[in-house]
């Protein structure tokens, strides 16, 4: 097993065993926007394909794991950071580092295990967490907590298969999009709740839908954001900065 310490992760090991392969120097990747240091709770399949991907673009991966023999079998396989141990226990996540860490992904096979590792991770400071949900039960239950990033991919995959079963020509969301357009989501409080027109946007951006609890709205000529709804918006790169320091929500696609 390679030992090899990256810069990113220089912290000493405490508690459980850390299990450090560089994670940075990777020739021929071509970065797809600015690197960042990604730490993921799990390491089933849906995690190590999420770490591969963001590897080949360029990114540094942290893969927290409970199981040592999981990660003595991937560590020759992805070229980042292991880190042995529970990742819903403080002692482990503060271990991988939130003050150099952009983004938590708790994305295990469990989804209270989910929970618990993204409120521990959003409570010892990492900047943005985003958590996997298998029961959409549990969305809103994430979106009250203030986990407002979630993801469902079982949903988003019977929509897709569905719509392949009728015949409907589906395309991939970030395919579509080109240039400098990202998705940006925030969960609105009372503060934020009303007419659209008066969140008074920045330029370059645009609320395309609305989910409130499972109904999604298309927000015409008057629509109104109502306290917990999930605001979805269009935005380029000169309103994404703006965005975020408003609404505390985050880009993606």
């Amino acid at each position: 097993m390679r030992t090899r310490s990256p810069p990113t992760l220089d912290l000493p090991p405490r508690g459980p065993e850390a299990v450090r392969p560089d994670c940075r120097t990777l020739s021929g990747i071509q970065f797809r926007g600015p690197a960042m240091r990604i730490v993921i709770v799990s390491a089933d399949d849906l995690a190590v394909a999420t770490a591969r991907r963001a590897i080949e673009r360029g990114h540094d991966v942290v893969i927290v794991e409970k199981d040592k023999e999981r990660i003595e079998a991937l560590s020759d396989e992805l070229d980042c950071g292991f880190l042995n141990g529970d990742g819903s226990k403080p002692a482990i996540l503060r271990e991988a580092g939130p003050e150099e860490t952009h983004v938590l992904l708790s994305i295990g096979p469990d989804d209270q295990s989910n929970i618990l590792a993204s409120l521990v991770g959003r409570s010892l400071g990492f900047g943005r967490v985003i958590t996997k949900i298998i029961d959409p039960e549990f969305q809103h239950i994430c979106a009250e907590l203030g986990l407002d990033e979630t993801v469902i991919p079982n949903s988003a995959m019977a929509r897709t298969l569905a719509d392949m079963a009728e015949g409907r020509r589906v395309y991939e969301v970030s395919a579509l999009l080109r240039g400098d357009l990202h998705f940006f989501g925030f969960v609105a409080d009372e503060a934020t709740a009303g007419p659209i027109e008066d969140l008074d946007l920045p330029a370059h951006s645009k609320v395309i839908a609305i989910y409130r609890g499972d109904e999604p709205i298309l927000p015409g000529a008057g629509a109104t954001i109502e306290a917990n709804d999930q605001v979805i918006l269009l935005a380029d790169d000169r309103a994404r900065e703006k965005l975020t320091e408003r609404f505390g929500g985050q880009a993606t696609a």
